[in-house]
């Protein structure tokens, strides 16, 4: 908790710093302080108009004054030992007890124009700085003495003097607008804060899904915001690619590491235009290597085309960046077609990825190829082959499979009239 002030001077400054920048204190702290101040206003009005009536009118006008003096003795003790909480509890006492005071000493209900209705700044103040539960003994307390007001308001209406009807007119209208005045303004900033507070949280939360949506892929971080922690799934047939840039290391040594990190930035955000281009879902990055998938989590029948149409520019995206940064990149791409299993890892740091044995065949696919080439699985080749050209590669030494036949894809099929 943030500490009080020492004076009302200050302690007034602090409330419109609060005020204006709420998060320099609590929204506790600057509603004590507005109730505080008006009471005080309020008080000063009180010991004015009644020291006024003449000296047998002093006895009254020592309730006020003596919420000021135990409020502000209050304010300074707190202020140096800095405890807060004893000091909301002691504006709080004031608060109902010294209208209560008021109205019994001018004489009840009429003579003083109801001014125990002041005591209501209590439990609203209780409720808006400790909080609901706490803001319950405060209320009863109020109605407690309400009622008592009432039983007793004969005997205090006996011992009433005489006030003159135009002082019993501004009191009313003192008591009618001021606790209004008062109540609306708390209100007001109390609302004020929760628009504020509620728009910084729409804020957070749209910057939250937005970084969910960088993570994981829209359907699946819909799925874990609708509580759906257990995620995977089995796709029949998807295509998945991985692309490595070649001779990226030794081409690191020669660079700074914000040279590194600014051209494969380069690199992969065209990547990423690519794969938003053709609606494919980029997986992840492992250091200089690439890994998308099409046809999961949201399933297409056209995955394999996608994919190659990616690849195809991928090359040109990365000629490009190469003739702007002088330098010569270049990279091997693989491509697998089949099924795979693919769902959400980590409880923290969540991660969407692909598992089985279409997974390591397109890895496969990626680490035999061949510089500058797009070397793909005869099930890719057999889904495209419709509608692209293709080399053979036979006796390719595939890790766990042996010799295999592979394809080179060469390009799209000229089409002929």
């Amino acid at each position: 908790m943030s500490e009080l002030v020492a004076s009302p001077s200050i302690f007034t400054r602090d409330f419109w710093v609060n005020l204006a920048n709420p998060s320099s204190s609590t929204l506790s702290k600057s509603i004590l302080t507005f109730l505080v101040i008006a009471e005080s206003l309020v008080c000063f009005f009180w010991i004015y108009t009644l020291s006024g009536l003449g000296e047998g009118y002093a006895f009254i006008a020592a309730v006020p004054y003596a919420y000021l003096v135990v409020s502000y003795v209050s304010l300074f003790l707190f202020y140096r030992f800095k405890r807060f909480e004893y000091f909301t509890f002691t504006q709080l006492v004031m608060l109902l007890v010294m209208p209560f005071f008021m109205q019994w000493a001018i004489g009840g209900f009429a003579a003083s124009s109801g001014v125990a209705i002041w005591a209501i700044l209590c439990p609203v103040g209780a409720l808006m700085i400790l909080g609901t539960r706490q803001s319950t003994p405060w209320f009863f307390l109020f109605f407690f003495l309400a009622i008592i007001s009432w039983v007793l308001n004969n005997r205090f209406a006996s011992n009433a003097l005489p006030i003159p009807t135009n002082v019993k007119d501004a009191f009313f209208l003192m008591n009618i607008t001021g606790t209004a005045s008062i109540l609306y303004g708390v209100l007001r900033y109390f609302q004020g804060q929760k628009e504020r507070v509620m728009a910084s949280l729409e804020l957070e939360q749209a910057r939250s899904e937005k970084l969910l949506l960088n993570i994981l892929p829209a359907p699946i971080a819909e799925r874990l915001k609708a509580n759906d922690m257990r995620i995977a799934d089995h796709y029949d047939n998807v295509t998945v690619m991985f692309a490595d840039l070649i001779n990226f290391t030794q081409l690191s040594e020669k660079m700074t590491p914000t040279q590194l990190i600014e051209l494969l930035s380069q690199v992969f955000l065209r990547f990423d235009d690519l794969a938003e281009k053709y609606q494919v879902e980029k997986i992840k990055t492992i250091g200089d290597a690439y890994m998308v998938i099409s046809g999961a989590p949201v399933a297409c029948d056209d995955h394999a085309e996608r994919i190659a149409k990616m690849a195809l520019d991928m090359h040109a995206a990365l000629k490009e960046v190469s003739a702007v940064n002088g330098v010569d990149l270049n990279m091997r791409i693989g491509i697998n077609t089949g099924p795979v299993v693919a769902g959400v890892i980590g409880s923290a740091k969540f991660s969407y990825d692909l598992w089985g044995d279409t997974v390591n065949m397109a890895s496969r696919m990626e680490s035999t190829g061949i510089l500058g080439a797009i070397q793909v699985s005869q099930s890719t080749q057999k889904a495209l082959q419709n509608t692209y050209e293709f080399s053979v590669r036979t006796g390719v030494e595939v890790k766990g499979k042996g010799k295999l036949d592979t394809f080179i894809l060469e390009g799209q099929k000229q089409l002929t009239n």
